[in-house]
């Protein structure tokens, strides 16, 4: 909280206990070490040395009792005195609440275990299972990856305008860039199984998330699409559980593992052979990126893309400038621009038998010091747009321009995550009780 102005509430709860060990020791520091053991560990030690003087039950607690009075009449009075000052700026700043310690992360504790547990056996709710494709015999073959981002905001992309080209291999493809697109969260654990759910953000919660199949489920009930889900991050937040998932977050199975780091890039190997498997039958992809995962932004990308300096090279991000933290940001966005544009190569590939396309949809934003404020998970009322404004991208082959035209898609107009459910259904010409045309990006490119 004091290093980076996060907020503790029951969704960073989640993000603490759904994280693994590798993205904890990215946050870990010389300086929290001595934080936690001469502010911490020493006066606990003191406390615990000291000699005490038990007193009776009823002693200690009629001596308590009268303390607690006293401290409770000088606070009202001070409240009392100063009411006026106190009441506007309690009004005024309502946020403050959520950095009180330790009673909001004590709340918040709470809060997370209602909403996560519950009195018996988590029941999936079956979703379109009526789906069915519906094409014309002749049709190509759909191949579409899709690319979930990681922290990736619009306002650092060069085609929304930034200053400094983070995309250079992709400003010479044919990319179509919708400006305006916002999350449904602030962190990976919220956003990645909302962006995939039925339900919007409006009507979202995480039991609610659970207890119905996503979209991935809805597309695998067509019997008629292969779905591949491949993993970079921590996980996929529940999403792919009842569909092929393979994780790349090790060398056992990501064969480009450099400088400690294992890349994006290592999910691209062999999908080659997993796609000639797939005779006659629509595919998609998931791509789930180490992306611009922070603090430590500088070990997202190997030394040939650090084009911006100087750099960033520590997790305390208070102590660089905001030109060596956006420099380290800058320079992954660049890695991450090197992978789309293999991936769209790959795609390229299958442009004689396949109508290919690539989604790219960051899950969140991030925060990269504007006003004191870094990385991401601020509750979503109180959140930065650098948070939840995010980078989306569509890539598309001429085979599939016959069936959608993505240029049409009007991209100056303000979307959400809620989108996706929908847009991938259209996509795959799903038909399903549970499409909603007026959710769905692509009905907007025919």
């Amino acid at each position: 909280m004091n290093t980076y102005n996060v907020v503790i509430d029951a969704s960073m709860i989640r993000n603490m206990l759904q994280t693994d060990m590798k993205e904890s020791v990215d946050l870990l520091s010389l300086q929290q070490v001595l934080y936690f053991v001469f502010l911490g560990l020493l006066p606990a030690y003191i406390i615990y040395k000291l000699p005490l003087h038990i007193r009776s039950y009823r002693v200690e607690c009629t001596a308590k009792l009268k303390q607690l009075l006293v401290l409770t009449l000088i606070m009202g009075l001070t409240l009392f005195g100063f009411f006026k000052h106190f009441s506007s700026f309690a009004r005024e700043h309502k946020p403050l609440r959520y950095t009180a310690n330790p009673t909001y992360w004590l709340y918040s504790v709470g809060k997370y275990v209602s909403n996560t547990l519950s009195s018996g056996k988590i029941v999936v709710s079956p979703t379109g299972m009526d789906a069915k494709v519906v094409k014309s015999k002749d049709e190509k073959p759909k191949l579409v990856i899709m690319v979930v981002g990681e922290a990736t905001r619009a306002d650092h992309l060069k085609f929304n305008g930034y200053s400094k080209n983070t995309t250079p291999q992709l400003e010479k493809e044919e990319i179509v860039n919708l400006e305006n697109v916002f999350s449904c969260g602030t962190s990976t654990a919220v956003s990645v199984p909302c962006m995939f759910s039925y339900y919007p953000k409006s009507d979202y919660s995480y039991k609610k998330g659970i207890r119905k199949e996503n979209v991935l489920d809805v597309l695998n009930h067509t019997k008629n699409i292969s779905i591949l889900w491949r993993d970079n991050n921590s996980d996929s937040k529940g999403v792919a559980l009842r569909v092929p998932y393979e994780n790349y977050k090790n060398n056992k199975r990501n064969t480009v593992c450099i400088e400690g780091e294992c890349r994006d890039e290592g999910m691209l190997v062999g999908l080659e052979s997993y796609i000639e498997k797939q005779k006659n039958k629509d595919v998609l992809i998931v791509l789930h990126q180490m992306g611009n995962h922070g603090p430590a932004y500088y070990k997202r990308y190997t030394q040939a893309f650090e084009t911006f300096t100087p750099v960033c090279k520590t997790n305390q991000l208070e102590a660089c400038t905001k030109e060596e933290i956006n420099n380290a940001y800058d320079n992954a966005l660049r890695y991450t621009d090197d992978f789309l544009v293999k991936t769209i190569g790959l795609l390229k590939q299958y442009n004689q038998t396949h109508q290919t396309a690539m989604l790219y949809m960051s899950d969140h934003g991030e925060s990269l010091g504007e006003n004191g404020i870094y990385l991401h998970g601020m509750p979503y009322f109180m959140a930065p747009d650098a948070q939840v404004h995010i980078a989306t991208l569509l890539w598309e082959n001429d085979a599939m321009k016959t069936s959608f035209d993505f240029s049409k898609i009007p991209t100056s107009t303000t979307y959400t995550q809620d989108y996706l459910f929908h847009s991938l259904l259209g996509l795959f010409k799903v038909k399903t009780k549970v499409y909603d045309e007026t959710l769905d990006l692509f009905k907007l490119s025919k």
